[in-house]
């Protein structure tokens, strides 16, 4: 990214600061480039909290002063804060949107370049003009092919979650994960007695026990998957193993590895 500002510019007071955001956003480029030069020790300072995480500090350091001039634009007046209380969280939440995109999967530097020019043009343009800037338009103001874009575009967009939710009607929900065939996950369940005893289990015990032992899911892991907490996915994982245990007259635990090594 090409921008030329200095991280140790002047500081600016709060009544400076004030002013500028007002004329700023009212059109005034200069007074929005003495905003971003006034708080570039600001966002260093925030920067250096990521040393880390193995990113170029110098990426980072872009990315933050993205951060900061949505915070000059976004920032409302009429409230009697500081410009920092305001601008800190929207820096960090940039830098770290920056560094999970970039972690998850790894397209090269001059394409994370352009995807986040295409993300302050489209934020400008929406500014100006009200409504989102269409494919042609983008490529034209960044000076690159429709195709650049596309690609840019699709390359940092967020992977789908395999638990999110399809569909949901009064509790009873569908997620991606739920629509994945794996030939694995009937191999839990070849072990007799042990398949007939889990099947008069219900649904969520179930799944308490496959995630468990199957899928060498944390309690925590099952929690969040089911929307309980790790306690209850604790005491549950007890109430159901004592269960098994009176059903099957055997050392459950014993079984349930077995049948995990054996997939």
């Amino acid at each position: 990214m090409e921008m030329s500002v200095e991280k140790n510019g002047a500081l600016l007071s709060q009544e400076e600061m004030r002013m500028l955001i007002q004329q700023s956003q009212a059109g005034d480029k200069e007074s929005r480039r003495r905003m971003v030069e006034g708080n570039t020790r600001l966002v260093w300072s925030i920067v250096q909290r990521f040393a880390s995480r193995g990113a170029d500090l110098e990426d980072l350091f872009q990315i933050g002063c993205i951060g900061l001039m949505k915070s000059i634009d976004k920032f409302d007046l009429s409230y009697e804060v500081k410009f920092s209380t305001y601008a800190v969280p929207m820096i960090v939440g940039e830098i770290q949107r920056f560094l999970r995109d970039d972690g998850m999967v790894k397209v090269s530097r001059s394409i994370r370049e352009l995807s986040f020019k295409i993300r302050h043009a489209t934020d400008s343009y929406v500014k100006e003009h009200g409504t989102s800037p269409s494919i042609s338009e983008l490529a034209e103001t960044l000076e690159v092919t429709i195709d650049d874009i596309i690609l840019a575009s699709d390359a940092l967009r967020d992977p789908a979650s395999l638990h999110e939710q399809l569909y949901d009607s009064d509790g009873d929900s569908l997620t991606l994960m739920d629509q994945l065939k794996d030939d694995r996950s009937t191999r839990l369940f070849d072990h007799i007695p042990l398949r007939d005893v889990i099947s008069k289990l219900n649904k969520r015990d179930q799944t308490i026990i496959y995630m468990r032992y199957y899928l060498d899911c944390t309690q925590s892991d099952i929690a969040e998957r089911i929307g309980i907490s790790q306690v209850q996915v604790s005491r549950l994982e007890k109430k159901i193993l004592a269960q098994l245990k009176t059903w099957m007259g055997a050392n459950v635990e014993e079984t349930l590895d077995k049948a995990r090594v054996d997939r």
